[in-house]
């Protein structure tokens, strides 16, 4: 079945010929670039990426080439279109962080609250997700765009925590580490559990506050004299 959504035109009036409501506009938009994300994960799943085209995409959700167009560069991107969403996700909460919390404190419970949002559930609680990621790992093309997507969330997660700390990146390393050591825990974990078949959102939560307990331990144990645990 097609998932309709209507071309979003910025401009178009309402039915009394006054300005459509900027929430209006913003969530038309937000429903056509879910219709179209959508789409690219069936259709990527269903035929294979080499069998499907931007056309295809388009057709499915229901919209024009254009639209497409306004929204993403390729059907990469589309299909990892949940990549993007939830990196600005968990940014959002990096920023909502108390500002005395240490950075890694700080990005581990970024991380919890964006796997645990009952509200806004992340990417691997919505069907056949699971399967793309492990998809991202034999296709060259969807894995370029995936670490593309991936390193610009990283980034701005770098220039949150600089700003927390008061510090430039550019000079202090403290930030990138912190990221680089948290987001590397999350890329981990999540690649294991798509390569299971059993396995659903509470478990990947699990796992993941598991490993975040080790990178603590290591770091702690790194701190002492000689490396040497308690």
């Amino acid at each position: 079945m097609k998932a309709k959504a209507p071309d979003p035109i910025p401009d178009l009036p309402s039915g009394d010929g006054s300005p459509v409501p900027e929430d209006r506009r913003r969530r038309r938009s937000l429903r056509t670039r879910e219709a179209l994300a959508s789409a690219a994960v069936e259709l990527v799943l269903d035929r294979g990426l080499g069998a499907v085209g931007v056309d295809a995409v388009a057709e499915r959700a229901g919209v024009t080439r254009r639209t497409f167009s306004r929204y993403f560069s390729g059907k990469e991107d589309a299909a990892l279109d949940f990549t993007r969403s939830d990196g600005e996700r968990i940014n959002a909460a990096l920023r909502d962080r108390p500002a005395a919390e240490p950075p890694l404190l700080a990005y581990r419970a970024a991380v919890r609250v964006w796997l645990r949002d009952p509200e806004h559930p992340a990417w691997h609680a919505h069907p056949r997700q699971r399967a793309l990621l492990a998809l991202v790992r034999t296709e060259p093309a969807l894995f370029a765009a995936y670490e593309r997507i991936r390193r610009a969330a990283q980034e701005e997660s770098v220039h949150i925590l600089a700003a927390r700390l008061g510090t430039d990146p550019a000079t202090d390393p403290l930030p990138g580490i912190v990221v680089e050591a948290g987001a590397g825990v999350l890329s981990t974990v999540l690649h294991q559990w798509a390569r299971r078949s059993d396995g659903g959102p509470d478990e990947l939560a699990q796992r993941v506050e598991r490993a975040f307990d080790l990178l603590c331990q290591e770091s702690a144990r790194a701190a002492r004299p000689g490396g040497t645990a308690p």
